[in-house]
């Protein structure tokens, strides 16, 4: 009997060890050849069609041989003609296969879509169906992890919910003051240095060091000397996720011993024990009753909020999604700001006429006082030169969604798995959009609705996925370049070399260097 139910068990184990291997080779085949061929064959039927993909690697190659020889030498004059620099791949492949194309990110394949009107029934209508692949999430897994930015579905709604009160009415509004303080001390910095016999500055550096201090007291309070450490060790760990993604379409790539993937764990484990060190100073706080909440900062609501009892649909906060909130607003929350401040200054400092008339606005406005809230809803000027620098240098060159089904988008059926790929930098510079001029610095362009309603202009993206922290980034440009432009005049440096690249985000190469003068 003994021996009878022995074999039972082993032949079970057998069993169920089998159908394990069975189920992994099925659902390895299925997601590298099955899916994305059956995928091809949809999109084929109706005319859509793109180059040859290699196996595995799809058409990694190809579009890195092509960025490889656009970015392979800076631009000859300071020219915002961006599309052949930064999407070779999108100028070739349309001219080859139409606008609608399909090209393989490994094993994704993605549909390129420059047609505003289905992009927008895209980003409203099918925002519940539609989000974040695999690929991208296991690209940032250690970056951002699977905060706002990476989430999708329920996850995403609950944690959308629980964040959008941070960034809208009086809390943002109480944000004000921490970025005047801040920008008033980087001024200061910068007062001293031209009094010491320096004139030129690499201004994207400030702004980056600006915007990361701002996010730090907005987002950690008053632990902002360890929010700085984290902001250092996050942007290495943006580069080294960067190189390491190119390799998610091997099968298995992310668990390899590899140089990437040791440095990129050691670096997350460093950005998470600081993170816990600020989390268990609240909690100790609480709870030997320093405290009486975990705080009002960004933070603070998170924790606030994974003391409530699980909501209705069974979701709720652990201390990892905090974790990886934090990394994504403090990422999304100076990086792109940081970006947009730098491209700004740079276009201002080479269109002096503009920067001479907001300087003048700022006068009528401000009447030498420091900007406040109810100045900048009266600086039209300046909100328009902000909107022109997100046309021409919008911090994502793509937005990108994965259909989670089978969704009907204008006259195309879109077959669940396939990937649409927005090439944001394109339609900011197409002109069918924007006419003749797409790729002047012309401010102008933003003086009536037009502008909003023709679909093109999307740096946040639109419907219910977009920029949660949209006001805050706009509150704080306006807030910091009002300061900086009542400050100084400032014109660009002979040795500024203009050479804008991605690394997920769209880039100054060699930063940007200006020239300082103080206003008397």
């Amino acid at each position: 009997m003994a021996i009878m139910l022995a074999l039972l068990l082993t032949t079970l184990a057998f069993a169920a060890t089998s159908f394990c291997i069975f189920s992994l080779l099925y659902h390895t085949l299925s997601c590298y050849w099955l899916t994305p061929r059956r995928i091809m064959r949809k999109m084929a039927k109706q005319g859509v069609r793109g180059p040859k993909p290699r196996p595995l690697l799809g058409n990694i190659l190809d579009v890195a041989a092509l960025l490889s020889k656009s970015t392979s030498s800076d631009m000859p004059s300071i020219s915002h003609d961006l599309v052949p620099r930064l999407l070779p791949h999108y100028l070739a492949w349309s001219a080859q296969f139409g606008k609608r194309f399909i090209f393989w990110n490994g094993i994704e394949p993605r549909m390129c879509l420059t047609e505003t009107h289905l992009i927008k029934e895209l980003l409203s209508k099918y925002s519940s169906v539609s989000g974040k692949s695999w690929l991208q999430q296991q690209g940032s897994k250690h970056f951002i992890g699977r905060g706002l930015l990476m989430a999708n579905g329920p996850n995403w709604f609950h944690q959308r919910h629980i964040v959008a009160p941070a960034f809208v009415g009086d809390r943002l509004k109480s944000y004000a003051g921490y970025m005047v303080e801040c920008t008033r001390e980087m001024l200061q910095s910068l007062e001293n240095e031209v009094k010491s016999g320096r004139s030129e500055f690499e201004i994207g550096e400030y702004m980056t060091r600006l915007t990361a201090d701002i996010i730090s007291r907005t987002e950690f309070e008053s632990s902002y000397e360890k929010g700085k450490q984290i902001f250092h060790l996050l942007t290495v760990l943006q580069h080294l996720c960067a190189q390491a993604s190119r390799h998610l379409c091997l099968p298995g790539s992310r668990f390899f011993p590899s140089k990437y993937n040791r440095e990129i764990k050691a670096l997350k484990g460093k950005v998470e024990g600081l993170l816990m060190e600020i989390i268990q100073s609240r909690k100790d706080g609480v709870e030997i009753g320093r405290s009486s909440s975990y705080g009002n900062d960004l933070l603070g609501m998170l924790l606030n909020e994974m003391q409530k009892k699980k909501n209705g649909n069974g979701l709720s906060l652990n201390l990892q999604i905090i974790m990886d909130e934090c990394k994504t607003f403090f990422f999304a929350g100076h990086e792109t700001t940081a970006l947009l401040l730098t491209w700004t200054i740079m276009l201002l400092a080479t269109n002096p006429s503009w920067q001479d008339r907001v300087r003048a606005e700022l006068n009528a406005v401000c009447n030498s006082q420091t900007p406040s809230l109810h100045h900048l809803s009266k600086l039209p000027l300046l909100g328009m030169v902000i909107n022109e620098s997100l046309r021409l240098y919008p911090p994502a060159s793509i937005l990108p969604r994965m259909a989670f089904e089978d969704i009907k988008l204008g006259d195309l059926e879109i077959p669940k798995g396939l990937s649409v790929w927005i090439p944001v930098v394109a339609i900011h510079h197409s002109e069918e959009i924007w006419g003749k001029d797409a790729n002047e610095f012309n401010p102008e362009r933003f003086g009536s609705s037009k502008a909003f309603t023709c679909g093109g202009f999307i740096p946040f993206a639109s419907g219910p996925r977009n920029c949660v922290g949209q006001a805050f980034a706009l509150m704080e440009t306006k807030i910091i370049l009002a300061m900086l432009i009542s400050k100084f005049r400032f014109t660009i440096s002979p040795s500024y070399r203009h050479a804008p690249v991605v690394v997920l985000t769209v880039k100054p190469k060699y930063g940007v260097q200006i020239c300082l003068t103080p206003l008397t």
